[in-house]
């Protein structure tokens, strides 16, 4: 029976100025595997806005032109 995916490093609190580029990150336990990001029960979805970055075990979130409401 395969092992479960887990976080190997879970997601930091990210200060950024508004009108900058914040960058969430996280590592996993087993490369190439799905990952949703969500904003409350929104699933995030590549545009001018996110970029979804995925790499082996790392995976980023990128969020341009950051405003309040992106908290």
């Amino acid at each position: 029976q395969a092992l479960p995916v887990l976080f190997k490093h879970w997601l930091k609190n990210e200060e950024v100025e508004e009108g900058r580029t914040a960058v969430l990150r996280c590592e996993l336990t087993k490369p190439s595997v799905p990952v949703e990001w969500r904003k409350g029960d929104r699933v995030l979805q590549p545009s001018d806005k996110y970029e979804i970055r995925q790499e082996g075990t790392r995976v980023e979130l990128f969020i341009y032109d950051a405003e309040a409401q992106d908290a």
